[in-house]
This record gives C-alpha cells, sequence and structure tokens, in this order.
C-alpha cells in the first residue's frame, strides 16, 4: 500500500463514493485509503496471460475469470482491492455493503512488483487468508520465470507449490494449469530489452 489519503478516516460508503468518482483505483482498510500504483505493460502482460490462460481452460465450467476491474471485500478484516487476476466459481456472492464487490473468490492472483511484492506476500495474503471460500493464491514473479500456488489444506494451513522454467503450476481447486514457459513467453525479454 502506498501513503494514505489525507484525511484521516473514512466510513466504506464514503469510500465508495470517492471510488467510483475517481478514474484510478484504491484499496480500503480501517478507514483508510490508499492509492494503487498503476502497472508496468510487462505486469499487464503477466496478467493477461493468466487471465487468458484460466479462461481458455475453464470453458463452459460454472467458473468465471476477472480481471483487476473486480473489487474483492475481505469481510473478516474490511480489506476492499483489486486482485489482478479473482476466479470466482458457482454464484457470485456481493458484499452487503457494497454491490460492486466480490466476497467468494476461489482463486486470486497477484503479479508481483518490487513495490508490490512484500505486501503481497506479507499483510495482503494475511487478509486474503480470512476468505472462507479461497483455495488458493498464486502470485506470479515479474524479475524471474516463476509461479508460485499457495493452496489451502483441510486443517486451514497453506501449502507452496513453485513451477518454474518447462513446468507448469497446477491449481486443483478449478483443475487449470499455468504453463510458465507459455505465461512467461517473450514477457522477461521484452522488459530487459529497453
Amino acid at each position: 500500500m502506498n501513503a494514505p489519503a489525507r484525511r484521516l478516516s473514512f466510513t466504506y460508503a464514503e469510500y465508495l463514493e470517492q471510488e467510483r468518482a475517481s478514474p484510478t483505483k484504491h484499496e480500503f482498510l480501517g478507514g483508510e485509503i490508499f492509492d494503487m500504483a498503476g502497472g508496468t505493460p510487462e505486469h499487464a502482460r503477466l496478467a493477461a496471460r493468466v487471465t487468458v490462460a484460466l479462461g481458455a481452460q475453464l470453458g463452459r465450467r460454472p467458473c468465471e475469470v476477472f480481471s483487476s476491474d473486480l473489487r474483492v471485500r475481505v469481510r473478516a478484516t474490511g480489506l476492499a482491492t483489486y486482485p489482478d487476476v479473482s476466479v470466482v466459481c458457482g454464484p457470485i456472492a456481493r458484499d452487503p455493503e457494497d454491490k460492486d464487490a466480490v466476497v467468494n473468490p476461489l482463486v486470486l492472483v497477484e503479479v508481483l512488483s518490487d513495490s508490490s511484492e512484500a505486501y503481497d506476500r506479507g499483510e495482503k495474503f494475511a487478509h486474503y487468508r480470512r476468505i472462507p471460500s479461497l483455495r488458493e493464491y498464486v502470485l506470479v514473479s515479474q524479475a524471474h520465470r516463476r509461479i508460485e500456488v499457495f493452496r489451502r489444506n483441510e486443517d486451514g494451513t497453506w501449502t507452496l507449490y513453485e513451477a518454474g522454467p518447462g513446468e507448469r503450476a497446477r491449481l486443483a481447486s478449478i483443475d487449470a494449469l499455468l504453463d510458465v514457459d507459455e505465461v512467461y513467453r517473450g514477457a522477461l525479454e521484452a522488459s530487459a530489452a529497453v
């Protein structure tokens, strides 16, 4: 998260009012509104490739893949945020305070950046773990050809599965695979050529 807006405390309704009028996205937590950093072409490319790959595999199943335009609300902590990719299976459950936010993602994906990696791995993941429906949290590196899948176990603990070059990351909850070479095809080379 970046610096909070000037005012010290906002209600969720005030946040929603400001969010509707804003051309940029913001996170909300504990009465504070946080600017979300804009993405790079590399970030957008990786998020789009994950979205396309998952969308193609889910096909006619009762699951939908959403871009970062979808707001997700963590009811237990109050966090409202925009994951890079979200997957919801079955009917969408909306937040009672926010008809535009879902509260039941099965899979959340974040593309890591230098400015967000510590937050995405730490505090944000701690919030996401409080979503009862969430089964897998996927981190896509921008620095290395690596996809990490954190999977919730039956006892509520989480296990990390990693996939690198030549491998595929398995998302068991939606029976899908992310081919690392396909997700990263030309992605890191394009950023290095600049």
